[in-house]
């Protein structure tokens, strides 16, 4: 698959780049954030069964869409760098810990007398600490992983073979998301087997979610790439998911 760097594009450090230098940071950042939240609020609330050879095949419906924040994970590290990656992983994460206290707050204030929806509304958005725990702290983990990961490899490879560091960043990171929230919000609630079994064919679809959308990755990262003007290496950033530089 031909690489979509241009070779004409200035390669630069992340680091010498002005914070707004950039013309469409905030709208990849937006929609990295927009497809995080409504991944979690509808996808979440739905089970879903497909018959595969006539059998049901039963999954969470946000795991359609869900792998899509990771594939703009991917474009923001590949081409904004790993602190700007940063800056919109922590604002994911601040943007899901409102949406956890606004669904726990609305749900628990008392319904009007005359409205019957209350159960309904539960039923979607009522959650489960525990649960809203771990997914809210396997994203924190695995998209600072999936960037870190992504941001080394091009390094290693200078900058050529972007599916190699796309697909192999996802399967590093969606690892340790994994690994992270099946046992944090199941162990003990299902059977281990269960757990196990659910976390590893889970880890699999999203992967395999990344290669099927590689083509798609390889087209938005070349149009950025030339729309911004600049190809950035992660050359001398600090790698800390704290520090603020760069930011």
């Amino acid at each position: 698959m031909p690489s979509p760097t241009d070779p004409a594009l200035p390669r630069i450090d992340a680091d010498t780049v002005p914070a707004r230098g950039f013309r469409h940071f905030d709208l990849v950042m937006a929609a990295f954030v927009t497809i995080l939240l409504l991944s979690n609020i509808i996808g979440a609330g739905k089970v879903a069964a497909i018959a595969v050879a006539g059998t049901p095949f039963v999954f969470g419906a946000g795991i359609l869409f869900f792998p899509v924040s990771y594939v703009l994970g991917d474009v923001l590290t590949e081409v904004y760098g790993y602190a700007r990656a940063r800056r919109c992983i922590w604002v994911g994460f601040a943007a899901l810990l409102f949406m956890a206290f606004m669904a726990w707050a609305v749900v628990a204030m008392p319904p009007a007398p005359a409205w019957t929806g209350q159960g309904a509304y539960e039923a979607v958005f009522g959650q489960v600490p525990r649960i809203v725990f771990a997914s809210i702290a396997a994203f924190w983990a695995g998209e600072f992983v999936n960037a870190y990961v992504l941001a080394r490899m091009k390094l290693w490879t200078q900058g050529r073979a972007l599916w190699t560091r796309t697909i192999g960043s996802t399967v590093v990171g969606q690892a340790v998301d994994s690994a992270i929230f099946y046992p944090l919000a199941f162990l003990y609630v299902w059977p281990t087997q269960q757990v196990l079994m659910v976390m590893v064919t889970n880890w699999a679809m999203k992967v395999a979610w990344e290669v099927v959308l590689t083509p798609v990755t390889y087209a938005v990262v070349g149009w950025l790439k030339r729309r911004e003007g600049v190809d950035v290496f992660d050359t001398a950033t600090d790698f800390s998911p704290f520090s603020n530089k760069g930011m």
